[in-house]
């Protein structure tokens, strides 16, 4: 394996890559040169803030030279095929990573690539993100098997990759989501037979309350994602009943911690007295961005500093 397309390419490395985390963020100048003479290709069609910094000071910050390359600013802004692209920069760097729309074109692009491909988010997934996520909850948490993880909101790519990363860790993961916005059936069908395996269960219900009560972990996300801002005044009355406020999250553990991908839009999916309130974790979770996008890159492209690779 050696591209990381999705979380279903990090399931059996989770746990390695979680410890890897946590000796780089303890220890970060014994990594600062894991990636020197390394190049890393920044294709990005979307807006960012915490993957794309993350991705440039964990490069940077390990040694090597990020490329920040916006899709309007390249041949493939142009109509230069994905495949054409994909074979120039293989030829010049050592890994791409890619911020894409669409997921067709992050696997062609993965297809014509002779170096790792590592999914920025897409439509689909958001597999850096979801690493991220478990890190924080087994750094706040000493685990994740057997946590109760409930998800308010959108079936959407976030929501996807952490029901995997969850479920295959051995977490109890449950998703309040409206109707006509569930994850795709397969992805559901994926993350039951990780839990089975590992112990854990999936429940995707309506009721946000039955979800999230005795909750460990209460995540959400934005309701309207990048693309779908046609479909705004819909989703602000689809969703609104699922917004997490200070009544819902009374049903939660009293210890438990709340968490957010960002950007978020307090007044819509969340309240300020939640996500400023003293459960929120968000900070800490998207600070963690940067120590796990180094672990990835360095198991990619250092495994004889950091141990075997991929397999």
């Amino acid at each position: 394996m050696k591209h990381v397309l999705s979380v279903l390419d990090l399931v059996e490395e989770l746990p390695r890559l979680i410890e890897l985390t946590s000796r780089i963020k303890e220890n970060p100048r014994g990594y600062s040169s894991a990636l020197v003479g390394k190049s890393v290709a920044l294709i990005f069609e979307k807006h960012s803030t915490r993957t794309r910094v993350s991705l440039e000071v964990a490069v940077s910050s390990m040694g090597g030279h990020p490329l920040y390359l916006p899709k309007e600013q390249l041949q493939l802004g142009r109509g230069e095929p994905i495949e054409d692209t994909a074979r120039v920069l293989s030829g010049m760097v050592d890994a791409i990573a890619y911020r894409a729309y669409s997921h067709e074109t992050m696997l062609r692009l993965a297809l014509n690539s002779d170096v790792p491909v590592i999914n920025a988010l897409d439509d689909e997934e958001h597999p850096l993100q979801a690493l991220a996520d478990v890190y924080t909850i087994q750094e706040l948490k000493g685990r994740v098997r057997g946590l109760k993880v409930a998800f308010v909101g959108d079936g959407n790519n976030v929501m996807v990759s952490l029901m995997l990363a969850v479920t295959s860790l051995g977490g109890d993961f449950w998703a309040a989501i409206p109707e006509g916005y569930d994850p795709p059936e397969e992805k559901v069908a994926i993350a039951e037979e990780l839990a089975s395996s590992a112990g854990g269960s999936v429940r995707i219900v309506r009721d946000p309350v039955e979800a999230v009560r005795d909750a460990d972990v209460v995540y959400t996300d934005v309701w309207i994602s990048m693309g779908q801002e046609a479909e705004r005044e819909k989703r602000l009355r689809d969703f609104a009943p699922y917004r997490v406020d200070e009544k819902l999250v009374s049903h939660a553990k009293e210890d438990f911690i709340f968490m957010h991908c960002l950007p978020a839009h307090r007044g819509e999916e969340v309240t300020p007295g939640v996500i400023d309130g003293p459960h929120s974790v968000v900070w800490r979770q998207a600070w963690n961005r940067l120590h796990t996008a180094k672990a990835v890159l360095a198991r990619l492209l250092a495994p004889g500093l950091v141990g075997a690779p991929f397999e």
